[in-house]
């Protein structure tokens, strides 16, 4: 329990016992008796939390609320964090600082949170003050993303890591209050607009212009194998492939940290036969991984890959590498169960309706055609759908004679007629 003192001059102080037995006081100054009762309740609630470990939202609302001033006197006796000092707030250095606290994180989110720092201190400066950036702030940073013409999804990628490093902040104490990036959207959309179908005619072409036979493997596991490029494309061993089974072991960083996530099988699928072979023969002797040539997992891939493209005499659709992962996926789920193919791709159901099944134009020639134009495989389907309904014959023991008769027929007495349902009725 904390006590109100007073000293000359209307002043006020509380004493309280800390959680380690000692008595420590927190100086007011001249403030009325309520507001030093109020004050007190307070403190009792931060002493019991550092007792407890239990934090009560009301009281840290509060607590952030305070000015520097009232914040330090708590912050000298123990009971708050102290509040970072005017240049750890500095945008600049504070992303800095997080970025050298990511240890763990793959170097792509690295990369990704680097490019967020370059932006802000673009629109902000290298030294602005993290605590007097305003929602305002925020809407006119994400108003001048869209002016440099930046894309919207990648925009909304960074306004999803900017609300991170506005958290980080808060809860460091560096500022206090609420997050300015809250509430902008920053939810990825799915660019159904930006979605492309490579057919089997144009990646085949790629696959023939391509320069050795690791950029033609590297195309045919993206568009036959499915799977993520360059991320699951680096890891590949050729341990992973058992080539009696028909089966490809996918190593997949992004999906690592879901239960059982780390890898999946695949088939074999006969467009991968080939590319892999050749890049078989070519391997050096007792060679480990699969692509030896671009190892850098932070390596851009596009630019070559749109050499190639254009070499083999067409244009580079959008989202190149993951156009061809969504159009095997698709591909595949006109001919596998949903949960087989997304087992296979590493996704699930539901990320593979918004982000991956495309409609193509053989799913509108194929729904136009007219019926007459199939009549025979329509009057089989037909066919076959009545016969699901026909329950197979009973299996019945053999009548020795057929019944010629069984009306207008009398039989010696004695005698009935064999045909008689009562006599021939199943028991």
């Amino acid at each position: 329990m904390a006590s109100i003192g007073e000293d000359p001059g209307g002043r006020k102080r509380i004493l309280f016992v800390a959680g380690d037995g000692k008595r420590k006081t927190v100086r007011l100054g001249k403030v009325s008796l309520r507001q030093a009762e109020a004050f007190k309740l307070k403190l009792e609630s931060l002493v019991g939390e550092k007792i407890t470990g239990q934090i009560d939202d009301e009281v840290s609302r509060w607590v952030a609320g305070l000015d520097d001033k009232a914040h330090g006197k708590l912050a000298a006796v123990g009971l708050v964090k102290a509040r970072a000092r005017a240049g750890d707030a500095a945008i600049g250095k504070f992303v800095d600082d997080f970025i050298a606290r990511m240890t763990t994180a793959k170097p792509n989110t690295v990369l990704n949170m680097k490019q967020v720092r370059a932006w802000l201190v673009k629109f902000f400066g290298e030294i602005r003050d993290m605590r007097k950036i305003t929602p305002a702030d925020a809407e006119d940073f994400r108003v001048f993303m869209a002016t440099e013409g930046l894309g919207e999804n990648t925009a909304r990628r960074h306004i999803g890591r900017c609300r991170q490093l506005f958290k980080s902040a808060i809860r460091r104490g560096v500022i206090r209050g609420s997050n300015p990036f809250e509430g902008i959207a920053s939810k990825v959309r799915c660019g159904k607009s930006r979605q492309f179908f490579v057919t089997r005619e144009m990646a085949d072409a790629v696959i023939a212009a391509c320069p050795d036979a690791q950029w033609r493997l590297l195309v045919a596991l993206s568009r036959y194998g499915g799977i993520r490029m360059p991320s699951e494309a680096l890891p590949l061993r050729w341990s992973d492939v058992n080539w009696e089974k028909g089966r490809l072991l996918i190593t997949s960083p992004k999906t690592e940290h879901n239960e059982g996530g780390e890898n999946r099988l695949i088939p074999l699928f006969p467009e991968l036969h080939k590319p892999l072979m050749d890049a078989f023969y070519e391997a050096a002797e007792g060679a480990e991984f699969i692509i030896t040539r671009y190892r850098d997992k932070t390596a851009n891939l596009r630019t070559q890959f749109s050499r190639i493209v254009a070499q083999a005499g067409l244009k580079i659709w959008p989202k190149p590498w993951h156009n061809m992962r969504a159009t095997r996926q698709t591909e595949l789920s006109e001919k596998y169960p949903a949960h087989v193919v997304c087992a296979w791709l590493g996704n699930s159901e539901q990320i593979a309706r918004k982000h991956y099944l495309q409609v193509t134009d053989e799913h509108f020639e194929k729904a136009a055609q007219n019926p007459a134009q199939q009549p025979s495989a329509n009057a089989s389907n037909h066919q076959n759908s009545n016969l699901a309904f026909v329950e197979k014959p009973v299996a019945f023991p053999v009548v020795a004679e057929p019944c010629l008769s069984v009306q207008g027929t009398e039989y010696p007495q004695g005698e009935s007629n064999p045909c008689s349902p009562a006599e021939n009725r199943l028991s």
